[in-house]
């Protein structure tokens, strides 16, 4: 049913045009009533006796939802923080909010008030202006939102779900069944991709995660059907409640009090390209943070500092840490690295970082993934099992407290370590050493490529900064005619092979004059 009539079905159909409407109403209406009514006026139709069908055959295009109850009615204020899990109304009247329904308890597990709020398209003018009162009204915590697409309005018009002002979190309720998703490294098909990731980041939404996959229920013998739906994991619902908890738990937390991690990137891992970031003056920005984010001030001197201070951490509180990861990483990173006593970064049984405090904060460069002799096929290697000091890093970072993870600049490697593309499991790395904790990104404005990467693998919110402002340098002037002669090699290449091999030692002989051999 589509709302819409139908006149040269009516023409084909034997029954009287009263009970057409009737029928088209209540498949239009949806629900178990109304479709338990629909059944009723067939079975009148065939001559079957069929009796009254009771409860109210309606449901409104836009409401509240509690699992058990169904539509509910407003909500009010409450001391604890509200939490709002939006979706369609169609998977109300079809019965199928498994996945909306455990989000809810997990969310409420976790010190939420929490509630559903559907609607048939968040793109509705009346559904939207509807949910975004309602949503300035309440004020929410958080926003979990299990619609799909962009939800954007004509002309570019705010999402209703932007009313607010708090996080909105995407989840992923997969067409794939779980086996399917268990298997792929990409972790959701073209399609799930494209509505459920790609198209509301243009909305700016933390993506959380997958939260359903469709399965087959219990097979009729009568009517010789299974009825496939969407069946939450109650795995990735608690990652995904763990997620907003803990965006929820750093905007909870006064200033003074939050814990902060500032990391710094060894990419491209030269020694004097230590801190850096693609257009980004690293240093700087991590003091400038630092004094943003803690009551101690911007940091100074931060560049040699780090490269002389260290923390530690005992190995022993690293085994005890290791052991709360899946057993399948565990025996990846033994099969690879073998014992952690036998890591560079390890000295008298402690892992030595190179970092530092900075008031409440900590402020630290990313360890390197594996070798340094492998450093640059390491960065982008999907498939390269981190080493124990890499690992040791960032589960010392999370024993230590911290409210949320700032990465300055475009790029670490936390974003490229094993595991799904996206749509993660607890068993992909990036998640295992992160999980749940906010990972906030600075990301040069003109690489959404590999943004993108940081948000769909760790939940980043990137924050593009623009590239430096370029100035033109002016070529010295005795160094004219070698910058002559490399333009006429160029020219010559490919065009002239025996032209371009006499200018190869005329070049050599004009840098070795000027020094710039």
């Amino acid at each position: 049913a589509d709302g819409r009539e139908d006149l040269r079905l009516d023409e084909l159909s034997t029954l009287p045009k009263s009970t057409l409407r009737r029928l088209q109403t209540l498949c239009d209406a949806g629900g178990a009533v109304a479709a338990q009514a629909a059944l009723q006026q067939l079975a009148l139709a065939a001559g079957l006796y069929a009796g009254p069908v009771a409860g109210d055959k309606t449901v409104p295009t836009f409401g509240w939802y509690l699992p058990g109850r169904g539509v509910a009615p407003a909500p009010q204020l409450s001391d604890r923080p509200i939490a709002v899990v939006s979706f369609y109304r169609s998977y109300l009247t079809s019965a199928d909010t498994d996945p909306v329904d455990h989000l809810i308890a997990a969310l409420e597990a976790r010190g939420f008030a929490a509630i559903g709020a559907f609607a048939t398209s968040l793109k509705d003018a009346t559904a939207s202006g509807w949910l975004s009162a309602e949503l300035l009204r309440l004020r929410p915590a958080a926003v979990v939102n299990a619609t799909a697409f962009s939800a954007r309005g004509a002309n570019g018009a705010a999402s209703p779900l932007d009313a607010p002002g708090c996080p909105v979190f995407q989840v992923a309720l997969s067409t794939a069944q779980r086996k399917d998703w268990g298997a792929s490294d990409r972790g959701l098909s073209p399609a799930d991709l494209a509505m459920h990731v790609v198209l509301p980041e243009v909305d700016g939404r933390i993506f959380a995660g997958v939260a359903s996959f469709k399965a087959p229920g219990r097979r009729d013998p009568d009517l010789q059907y299974s009825r496939f739906a969407h069946r939450a994991d109650r795995d990735r619902i608690d990652a995904i409640a763990d997620r907003v908890a803990g965006w929820h738990r750093l905007s909870a937390t006064a200033g003074e009090d939050r814990r902060i991690a500032v990391v710094l990137s060894t990419y491209p891992g030269k020694d004097w390209q230590l801190a850096h970031a693609v257009g980004l003056d690293a240093i700087a920005s991590a003091g400038a943070i630092l004094g943003a984010v803690t009551d101690a001030g911007p940091a100074g001197n931060l560049g040699h500092a780090l490269t002389e201070e260290t923390l530690d951490w005992p190995v022993d509180d690293y085994l005890t840490a290791l052991d709360a990861l899946p057993a399948s990483l565990r025996q990846a990173l033994h099969d690879a690295w073998d014992n952690p006593e036998s890591d560079p970064m390890v000295a008298n049984g402690r892992f030595r970082f190179r970092a530092l405090r900075h008031g409440r904060a900590i402020v630290a460069l990313q360890p390197e993934r594996g070798e340094v002799r492998t450093r640059s096929d390491d960065y982008h290697d999907l498939s390269r099992t981190p080493c124990h000091g890499y690992v040791a890093f960032y589960l010392w970072l999370r024993s230590q407290g911290i409210h949320a993870l700032i990465h300055v600049g475009a790029h670490g490697t936390l974003e490229w370590l094993p595991g799904k593309s996206v749509a993660l499991a607890a068993d992909c790395w990036p998640e295992a050493l992160t999980k749940g904790v906010p990972v906030i990104y600075p990301f040069i404005v003109n690489d959404p490529g590999e943004a993108a990467q940081a948000k769909r693998r760790i939940g980043a919110v990137t924050i593009g900064h623009l590239p430096p402002p370029l100035a033109d340098s002016a070529v010295p002037e005795d160094l004219a005619r070698l910058e002559r002669l490399l333009d006429e090699y160029s020219t010559a290449d490919g065009l002239d092979p025996a032209r371009r091999d006499r200018l190869i030692q005329s070049i050599r002989d004009e840098a070795r004059g000027r020094g710039v051999e």
